[in-house]
């Protein structure tokens, strides 16, 4: 606190500063309870409710498992109510005739899921069975008790779930009478026993079992619970299932389950006692179970899914609080401390505002440094373009002193043509004979034509400068360079084989820039395989959507590796008297019409690629 404030004021604001944080303390502990309180029911009931999501679409899939167990079977009587053989069984019920019938059936339940079949008479007196062979045969057993038998004689079809009288094995009934109802024959059963889906479950650890329309246990993953009933039967059901013996003498006690709570329709939290006597929560739920009036009731144990979702929700509702009361607190700290803050805000203001002026100045120097540096750089990148065109002009200038005397080889020839024209010309003129002299004045004038395009294309490759890109035909381009090439390398041009170039092949360019490209590389080709017997130099030309390659391929003996990696860099030459110009200029005018060149060396020889644009229509 500020030392000019008087000790009683001071004393005040200390009272009053004890006072504010022992109400926060109790208002912090209040909200904690109740909101650590809230959160847990919310987590429970979240925990529940995706419980039952989960409970339901497994308890779907088990009821759908169980109705194609169920579907299975329910064809065999249908079928063999019709057969011959079981007809003619019934109406004279022969030894012969049985037991021919009993090996029958017992072919047919080897091939499906069914636990026994067998035929009953018109008394109730199984005639026929397929474990006829069994101590427990049902061949000789009264049956007319069962209300399988009855239904069946009465409305042509029935189903009962009950225990077996002779096996002793609990299992689904199904039946089918024989014959019209006017004149019935007899009965066809298949009995269905649930063995292997009760395995299946109690693999799955989650208790599940199927209780009929009086609420018994019929089908279970808790053998201990079979027949047991999941609420208490009225007397008179009581009665009237011991006196059918449809589950012995079972004593029909009810399950060990305490309601709890309930949820939804089907769902319902109890308290339920496993074998082991272990008391636990579990989800209960119940799905009908489609063409009969079973209903499937599966548990999902809840205390441990319940107490983790509520733990969960109560430590992150524990840590938002603890975030919302420190944020509190040091709100509250904040408050008592204003005057401080206000001192130290200003401190803090002045300190920025220093080093703002700081960190401006600096930039502005920085910022000027970086003005003179892209100013140098602009500087140098046009001092490169003037040092570029020299080289360029230099490296053409070269060509231009090799070229020349192929060049006077060119023009001597039309020269002493023309020389000889001229001679015949007079003595045509002493003959008087002017046709022929005709004729020799316009072959003359074609001879100064060629002349005077020689001396045009050299003093065009001693011109300086660039020049803007055009569609040009690249055999002309071709055809020059071989032109000036012909007296540098004459009776060696026929090592240099040129694919045919289809007609029309136009690129961007300038025919003049490029033909220096080409005397290039067909110069350096001819030079590499000179000293060879079988010396080649092969150009090909692909063309294709994007553009034109020619490849420039020679059988030499290849570039050495020291100088491959640097061959477009200026001053880099294999040969001892070459500047290390000609492929650097080559490169960058190809670049310049937005090609590119590309070079392959080994042992087997050289391939100069050169990719250009393609002059669009």
């Amino acid at each position: 606190m500020s030392k000019d404030l008087p000790i009683s004021d001071d004393a005040r604001l200390d009272r009053r500063a004890r006072r504010a944080w022992i109400a926060f303390a109790l208002l912090a502990v209040a909200i904690c309870a109740a909101t650590l309180h809230v959160v847990g029911l919310y987590g429970r009931a979240s925990a529940l409710s995706a419980l039952e999501t989960q409970g339901r679409t497994d308890a779907n899939l088990k009821v759908a498992l169980l109705r194609a167990v169920l579907e299975r079977p329910r064809a065999l009587p249908l079928l063999l109510s019709r057969d011959r053989d079981v007809e003619e069984a019934l109406s004279d019920p022969s030894p012969d005739r049985s037991g021919a019938l009993s090996r029958k059936l017992e072919d047919l339940v080897a091939g499906t899921n069914a636990s026994v079949l067998y035929v009953i008479g018109t008394d109730g007196v199984a005639i026929s069975a397929s474990n006829w062979r069994e101590a427990t045969s049902f061949v000789g057993s009264d049956y007319a008790f069962r209300r399988y038998f009855s239904g069946a004689m009465q409305t042509g079809t029935a189903e009962h779930f009950a225990l077996g009288s002779v096996s002793k094995r609990p299992g689904l009934y199904i039946s089918h009478r024989v014959g019209p109802a006017s004149k019935p024959l007899g009965v066809v059963v298949v009995k269905m026993e649930f063995d292997q889906l009760e395995s299946d479950w109690r693999d799955a650890l989650r208790p599940a079992f199927v209780v009929d329309g009086n609420h018994v246990v019929l089908i279970t993953s808790i053998p201990s619970w079979r027949f047991m009933t999941t609420e208490t039967l009225p007397p008179e059901n009581l009665s009237a299932i011991r006196e059918s013996l449809q589950f012995g003498d079972a004593p029909l006690l009810p399950l060990p389950f305490q309601p709890v709570q309930s949820l939804s329709a089907g769902a319902s939290i109890i308290q339920a006692t496993t074998p082991g006597n272990r008391t636990a929560g579990y989800l209960r739920i119940a799905v009908p179970v489609a063409s009969t009036d079973w209903s499937f009731q599966y548990l999902l144990p809840v205390d441990a899914p319940v107490a983790s979702a509520m733990r969960e929700a109560r430590l992150i509702a524990a840590l938002a609080l603890l975030l919302v009361m420190a944020v509190a607190a040091i709100w509250l700290r904040r408050r008592q401390a204003a005057s401080m803050l206000i001192v130290r805000q200003q401190m803090a203001r002045e300190e920025l505002e220093r080093r703002v002026s700081e960190r401006t100045r600096d930039l502005s120097l920085a910022r000027d440094s970086l003005q003179a540096e892209i100013a140098n750089h602009r500087a140098t990148e046009a001092r490169l373009q003037v040092i570029q065109q020299d080289l360029v002009h230099a490296n053409r200038l070269a060509i231009l002193g090799q070229v020349a005397a192929g060049v006077a080889h060119e023009i001597n020839q039309p020269l002493a043509t023309i020389r000889a024209y001229a001679d015949n010309s007079r003595v045509f003129l002493e003959r008087q004979q002017p046709k022929p002299v005709v004729e020799n004045l316009e072959l003359i004038a074609g001879l100064t034509d060629r002349i005077g395009t020689i001396t045009e294309d050299l003093k065009a490759l001693a011109r300086r400068g660039r020049t803007a890109p055009e569609p040009i035909d690249l055999r002309d381009v071709i055809d020059g360079a071989l032109m000036l090439l012909r007296s540098r390398f004459t009776g060696r041009l026929e090592m240099l084989r040129i694919e045919p170039i289809p007609e029309g092949t136009k690129v961007m360019g300038n025919r003049l820039r490029l033909e220096q490209v080409f005397i290039n590389l067909f110069q350096n080709a001819l030079e590499a395989v000179e000293a060879q017997e079988n010396g080649k130099v092969r150009v090909t030309t692909e063309v294709s959507p994007g553009g034109i390659a020619v490849a420039v391929a020679d059988n030499g003996p290849g570039i050495a590796a020291e100088i491959l990696d640097t061959l477009f860099e200026p001053f880099n030459s294999s040969k001892e008297k070459g500047l290390g110009l000609g492929l650097v200029i080559s490169k960058d005018i190809v670049t310049d019409y937005g090609g590119h060149i590309g070079v392959e060396s080994g042992a087997a020889g050289t391939r100069f690629t050169v990719e250009l644009k393609k002059a669009t229509d």
